[in-house]
């Protein structure tokens, strides 16, 4: 008879009949900050509403207050299985670099000493996708932002955000990391849909050449797709695959496709889920050959103090703003995490 045989990853256990083994974890993670704006009148965007004067009267106050819920999340994320928490983590909704130079001072998870990777888009509201890591885990290498190219019926461009391509090494494992945030369903679901399957395809095009670059990469395709893991644009234009055994290298598995098909989301409108905010990876994080990382698992963050306790929008993400009225909560999305692990030396 096999003995059990207990293998410890960071402060998490879990039971096999496997040979004895001890891993080190490593948690990736993704954030709709919910407009994190700061309180000041940037005239080359429109952000008018966040500021003192503005609709939602957006004093000091009341940002310093949403820096510390968010800070609040983060601190606990991932935290489960390894004590570090989240080592890299993909933010969309964000303003600019200075709202995140604020936010990773804060006495939360200021001792993470979290480095910032920030592109500004073309967005016309000004808001960012943004890359934090941990340089325990990380090593930053190189940005990249390539432009999601959109036009009207008149021939003019719609502006939405570009896709952030941040590169490194994970603990010496070479990796690329997508932060996205695709165009919103603004108009319907049917009339907006070109826009994602576009960046959709993008993806697509960018993963298969970051491969021919370097067959050893593995890459992480992270954001607010504005999508589920059923929709097209994940489905079929980014070709991503929802069961494990039929990924291979340079292939895309979807493990929030298990998660979707369970009832889980990450963003809920008239009475239901939708699990727009996705963290897809490449069969090199599956295959893996090397003894370095491999995907572990997949989870939504969602605590109960993260949802509306009551109202209309009782069971709903507990989020900053409902219209114009000021609710003191997190973000309208929860964040989604995945776990790496990898053998210890």
């Amino acid at each position: 008879m096999k003995n059990l045989i207990l293998l410890i990853i960071s402060s998490f256990t879990i039971s096999t009949y496997a040979q004895e083994k001890t891993f080190k974890a490593a948690c990736i993670g993704f954030y709709n900050f919910e407009n994190l704006f700061d309180t000041d009148d940037d005239p080359e965007i429109e952000d008018e509403e966040f500021t003192p004067q503005g609709k939602k009267r957006w004093e000091n106050n009341l940002y310093e207050e949403k820096l510390d819920n968010m800070a609040k999340v983060v601190s606990q994320l991932g935290t489960d299985i390894t004590e570090d928490g989240v080592a890299l983590l993909g933010l969309a909704e964000i303003e600019n670099k200075k709202v995140l130079e604020d936010f990773v001072l804060n006495e939360k998870i200021a001792d993470r000493n979290y480095k910032i990777v920030h592109h500004a888009s073309p967005d016309k509201r000004g808001i960012d996708v943004a890359l934090l890591y941990q340089e325990k885990y990380f090593d930053y290498s190189h940005q990249k932002a390539i432009p999601l190219l959109l036009y009207k019926k008149d021939g003019s461009r719609r502006y939405t955000r570009d896709i952030l391509i941040v590169s490194g090494k994970l603990d010496g494992d070479v990796m690329h990391v997508l932060v996205n945030h695709w165009p919103s369903r603004s108009g319907g679901e049917n009339r907006s849909k070109a826009g994602r399957n576009s960046a959709g395809k993008i993806c697509k095009n960018i993963v298969d050449s970051l491969y021919q670059e370097n067959p050893d990469s593995k890459i992480v395709i992270m954001g607010d797709l504005n999508d589920d893991p059923n929709s097209p644009s994940v489905k079929k234009f980014l070709a991503a695959k929802s069961v494990k055994e039929q990924v291979f290298k340079s292939n895309v598995y979807n493990p929030f496709c298990k998660l979707y098909k369970r009832g889980l989301g990450t963003t809920a409108w008239r009475d239901a889920w939708s699990l727009f905010d996705q963290i897809l990876v490449t069969g090199s994080l599956i295959e893996n050959n090397n003894n370095g990382y491999a995907f572990y698992k997949a989870e939504v963050f969602k605590k109960p103090w993260l949802l509306q306790k009551s109202g209309q929008y009782q069971g709903y993400p507990y989020r900053t703003f409902v219209g114009d009225v000021y609710q003191g909560g997190y973000s309208d999305h929860l964040p989604v995490l995945i776990y790496l692990i990898k053998e210890a030396g």
